[in-house]
């Protein structure tokens, strides 16, 4: 695919978990793509591998603004995928591009809960209210923006609930392990987060991602699991209150974790809202971009299993 008259597309986290998805995504939908990298960065195997594809890497620091503004002139639209520790960093982006003044889409690092309809348990709700203060100032800036809920990382949390790597017959189950959430696979996240970075229709709004086929609970997740593999797993459930419980006594950060299980998959917080009717859901905005379902990202792990990521809840 030619990148003519593509927008150019500079990512920040590139070399970061869900940020390697979307630079390949751009790139496989043919936008000329740029990653704004620390010049000390240790995914340096990774950075190579993705300038031997054709991706621009533009070394420099948050902290150095001239930089930061030099390399958003040379490109149309951002999207941030920071770690958590750094989104409150993302202000110094909002400020830079501001003085650029060439923007067409600013992309936040969101990618996970719609904070400003959930409530979530501390430590996590910490970080969420982190997130809203970007959102606001993003609102007030005047930028163009979209706004990403693409709740749960499929890949990321079928390793984590299931230990496919695993060979023990017990599977944890938190809480009843009834509520739902929403598991989409990385892969797909990364697709429609350039689609709806470059499309006119989610300019100032909030894309959810919220595919039918990929709403579950883990007791279904398990049962699924069960009858592909043919094994049978005993289930040891952690209540509600040891999961409350450690997140108020672990030391920070080890307490944000078990807040973040806990609020996703015993509360069921992403799936607490309704959608409204002029809410944008990306499976029904892009109905010819087909996703992986649960079922099929099982089977990927059955045949061909991801390895586990280290840290990327949010």
């Amino acid at each position: 695919m030619g990148s003519e008259g593509k927008e150019k597309i500079l990512i920040f986290g590139g070399s970061g978990y869900i940020g390697s998805y979307m630079v390949k995504a751009s790139i496989l939908m043919g936008h000329p793509t740029y990653i704004y990298s620390r010049p000390n960065s240790p995914n340096t195997h990774l950075l190579q591998q993705f300038q031997s594809m054709g991706v621009i890497v533009l070394k420099g620091e948050l902290e150095e603004h001239e930089k930061l503004v030099s390399a958003l002139r040379q490109v149309d639209v951002v999207i941030s995928a920071l770690a958590f520790p750094q989104v409150l960093d993302q202000f110094k982006i909002i400020d830079a591009i501001k003085v650029a003044g060439n923007i067409k889409r600013f992309l936040p690092s969101e990618f996970g809960c719609e904070e400003d309809r959930i409530t979530a348990l501390a430590p996590f709700q910490v970080l969420l209210d982190d997130k809203k203060k970007i959102r606001r100032a993003l609102e007030a800036s005047g930028i163009p923006y979209t706004l990403v809920s693409a709740n749960c990382f499929g890949a990321y949390f079928v390793n984590y609930l299931l230990r496919p790597h695993n060979q023990q017959d017990d599977v944890i189950v938190y809480g009843s392990g009834e509520a739902k959430a929403v598991l989409n696979y990385e892969e797909d996240i990364a697709k429609y987060t350039i689609k709806v970075a470059t499309d006119p229709r989610t300019c100032n709004r909030i894309v959810i991602y919220r595919p039918s086929k990929n709403i579950i609970s883990q007791l279904e997740l398990l049962s699924l699991w069960e009858k592909k593999t043919g094994r049978t797993f005993k289930r040891v459930h952690v209540s509600d209150q040891e999961m409350v419980t450690l997140s108020q006594t672990l030391p920070h950060p080890d307490n944000i974790p078990v807040s973040i299980v806990y609020s996703l998959f015993v509360k069921g917080i992403l799936m607490s809202y309704e959608l409204a009717e002029d809410d944008i859901e990306a499976s029904t905005l892009y109905p010819d971009l087909h996703y992986t379902t649960i079922e099929q990202l099982l089977d990927i792990f059955l045949h061909n299993p991801p390895k586990p990521a280290s840290a990327a809840f949010v």
